[in-house]
């Protein structure tokens, strides 16, 4: 499942992903929210905290994360991924050299950081 984080400002789009994720949870809940976020900033700064683990997405929810980047790649300012895998970190800040923007790995601890470095920049 997917939520949308309520407190994140305006320009951006911040998410909660748990138990298992669907093509479903990125259709009804990711797409629509991001697409207002881009409609109205031109731009698109993106929270994703992990609280599952990746092996939970179905193969549907990747090729919809795989087809949200490429709706938008040339949108992309700035994202954050949160979790406790230092692998996926890595992989997030080594993705940023092939994205357009800026991409990010922070601590399960530091989700306020994220939302506020996804928005800000600091």
């Amino acid at each position: 499942m997917i939520s949308i984080i309520k407190n994140a400002p305006a320009n951006v789009a911040a998410f909660t992903a748990s138990g298992e994720v669907t093509k479903e949870d990125f259709e009804n809940v990711v797409m629509p929210h991001v697409k207002a976020v881009v409609n109205l900033h031109s731009e698109l700064n993106y929270v994703l905290n992990l609280d599952t683990d990746i092996s939970n997405f179905t193969m549907g929810a990747w090729l919809q994360d795989a087809l949200l980047g490429i709706k938008n790649i040339t949108k992309w300012n700035r994202a954050a991924i949160v979790t406790e895998k230092q692998g996926i970190q890595k992989f997030t800040e080594i993705f940023s050299i092939i994205m357009p923007g800026e991409f990010k790995g922070f601590d399960k601890a530091a989700l306020e950081e994220a939302v506020n470095w996804a928005s800000t920049g600091k």
